[in-house]
């Protein structure tokens, strides 16, 4: 979503996680920041487009310290910002961070340097690439008035796992097009996947993955603008090692998250669970796995539990073999999409659905 002005949420949420043994949380899990800039960025560099790199402040001064569990907005930075636009921010830690708050895969590049570099534009100084982002959890845009946003809550499937790099091909983008084009109340989409996410357990990879319901406040209700969610989670939670997890329970974490959402005033979609058979991932498919795949989205098709049902099953899967992925739509693995596929969903939104 484009507008006038930028807010930015910085983030310590792991920063005293896990602590040393015998140590409570202590200043050195203390985030210092030193210094803020959010710019326009240069596609496939570091450089910022001449012109746009703002200073950011918090409340009124450049530095800004985040205890362990803490976030920070930013005050309100004069930015004009097209639709679909990627925002370079530069931001320089003073100081070692012991425990990084990310996101582990971002299917787009990002830049480190040493030193502070924030104010810089052209970039030659960040000389090591990642595909992370560090720190910043939230950019709040100052939207035209009247205009909303969708929430959509999920796993590496949202998180557009096996979509081209840097080419914002994830489904949520695809979405974000889509509404653009049609000049849609609902215009801003925040995509809230991560890698590996489940609705009942805390998945132990990349250092912190919490469960969508722990985490469903952070990243969806105190957002701001926020009128709809799209929920697409529960293959996780089926294909992950560990005990059977039955549907009813997938199904009772799905009544948990909609009966908060309906509190918060929210209208909450559900996504019907992809296919997976034959996948690549070693003893993530069974049979058995399959028959709560099917139960879980029988309740989403059937119940009326959510506000509107979107069939991503129907929209990826092959007509002659609906158990698993169309080829056409695979990225390889059988479980995640390409960026065929992951277009193929977005356009599964009945746009009607979103308000």
């Amino acid at each position: 979503m484009g507008g006038q002005g930028v807010s930015l949420r910085l983030t310590n949420a792991f920063g005293g996680n896990p602590a040393p043994a015998g140590d409570a949380f202590t200043d050195q899990y203390t985030l210092n920041v030193a210094k803020v800039y959010v710019g326009l960025a240069t596609k496939g560099s570091a450089a910022v487009i001449p012109g746009t790199n703002r200073l950011v402040t918090f409340v009124a001064t450049p530095t800004v310290e985040l205890p362990p569990g803490s976030v920070a907005w930013s005050d309100p930075t004069y930015l004009r910002i097209p639709p679909g636009r990627d925002l370079a921010v530069s931001i320089y830690v003073a100081g070692q961070t012991p425990n990084a708050t990310w996101h582990a895969d971002t299917h787009q590049t990002s830049y480190l340097s040493t030193g502070d570099h924030a104010a810089d534009t052209a970039g030659a100084a960040f000389t090591t690439s990642i595909q992370h982002w560090f720190f910043l959890d939230a950019a709040d845009v100052g939207a035209p008035a009247g205009l909303g946003a969708v929430a959509t809550l999920g796993d590496s499937i949202t998180d557009g796992y096996q979509s081209t790099l840097n080419a914002n091909h994830r489904w949520p983008d695809f979405l974000g097009r889509r509404l653009a084009d049609a000049r849609w109340p609902i215009r801003g989409v925040l995509n809230e996947g991560i890698d590996g996410n489940e609705i009942l357990h805390d998945f132990n990879c990349c250092g912190g993955n919490p469960n969508a319901q722990s985490r469903l406040d952070r990243d969806v209700l105190t957002q701001d603008g926020v009128r709809d969610v799209i929920l697409l989670e529960g293959i996780n939670d089926i294909g992950h090692p560990g005990p059977e997890i039955t549907a009813a329970r997938i199904i009772q974490g799905m009544k948990n998250l909609i009966a908060r959402a309906h509190h918060a005033g929210l209208r909450i979609l559900g996504g019907t669970i992809t296919p997976f058979e034959n996948t690549t991932i070693a003893g993530y498919y069974s049979p058995a796995k399959e028959a709560t795949r099917e139960a879980v989205n029988q309740f989403i098709r059937t119940s009326h539990a959510f506000d509107g049902v979107i069939d991503f099953d129907q929209a990826i899967r092959d007509p002659s073999d609906p158990l698993r992925m169309l080829p056409a739509y695979d990225s390889g693995d059988h479980l995640h999409p390409n960026d065929a596929g992951y277009r193929a969903m977005a356009d599964a939104v009945p746009l009607s659905l979103l308000r």
